[in-house]
């Protein structure tokens, strides 16, 4: 009881310090926990393989920087997986700051990892448009109508990776990586279903419950949050050995989550162990 005790006087700012070193010992440890993907996850790597070399991908980018440790890692991930299929890439953003996170992919994984791929002819950034839904209602039926230049104001037409694009059935796949709306749930219903492209969706690990329900009539596959992004560096790093060297956000951040999450979970089950424990010593 006196241990029970302790734990029920223990100040809240040793929690806070217990889970902290949670966090920090695993990076000073460097260890590492094995990933295995998933199914919804499995199933958009496979579509990324099945598709032939020079196919076009819109890769909307409707997130922030507040959400970008979610998905970042598994963006790069999936940028890696296209661009070594040799695979066009279209960057685009319903949101203002998802422009930002696209340059910053561009800048950080593609350039440096990819410096064989040219801008305009292997992948193009478009920048950021309003309107939501009613962009993608525009831009299924006509692409010119909304995007006449690239993020950075050089027109569509002078770009060799846009020779031929019309609409949003020129691209044989559309992975989307959202953090809201508009997001996955918009493509899905306003550019998967009506122009029949298969879409997939990366998300936030809070809002991937609600994408359930389109998986898989309606959703080609689903990578939620950090646990997501990490299933598919898992499944690129099989596929594609060479990637070995290169930095697995995700993988690493993995370990100091799982050891966190032990950890509050450890404190909820001694709060109830000290809660039962006291039950039991009133009735006697």
């Amino acid at each position: 009881m006196r241990l029970l005790a302790f734990f029920k006087t223990l100040d809240r700012r040793f929690i806070f310090l217990f889970v902290g070193l949670a966090v920090i010992f695993p990076f000073l440890l460097d260890l590492d926990l094995p990933e295995y993907p998933t199914v919804m996850v499995k199933a958009i790597y496979n579509t990324v393989e099945g598709l032939q070399p020079g196919s076009l991908v819109l890769m909307p980018f409707d997130y922030d920087p507040s959400t970008a440790p979610e998905l970042d890692p598994m963006a790069a991930a999936v940028v890696r997986h296209c661009l070594s299929r040799d695979l066009r890439v279209c960057f685009m953003a319903l949101w203002p700051e998802g422009q930002g996170m696209v340059s910053n992919l561009i800048s950080g994984t593609v350039q440096p990892e990819f410096p064989d791929k040219v801008y305009g002819r292997d992948y193009v950034n478009l920048g950021y448009k309003a309107g939501g839904q009613g962009l993608i209602n525009a831009v299924l039926l006509n692409m010119r109508s909304m995007f006449t230049t690239d993020a950075a104001g050089v027109p569509v037409d002078s770009l060799p990776i846009m020779i031929g694009v019309t609409n949003l059935k020129d691209f044989k796949f559309i992975m989307n990586f959202s953090a809201g709306r508009p997001g996955s749930k918009e493509w899905i219903q306003f550019a998967g279903d009506p122009g029949r492209i298969p879409v997939a969706s990366g998300s936030t690990a809070v809002q991937a419950p609600l994408l359930y329900p389109y998986y898989p009539s309606q959703m080609v596959g689903l990578m939620g949050g950090l646990k997501g992004a990490a299933e598919y560096e898992a499944a690129l790093l099989a596929g594609y050995p060479r990637f070995k060297d290169s930095r697995r956000v995700a993988t690493e951040l993995m370990v100091p989550q799982a050891m966190a999450h032990f950890v509050i979970m450890l404190f909820i089950v001694l709060g109830n162990i000290i809660y039962f424990a006291e039950r039991r010593a009133g009735k006697r």
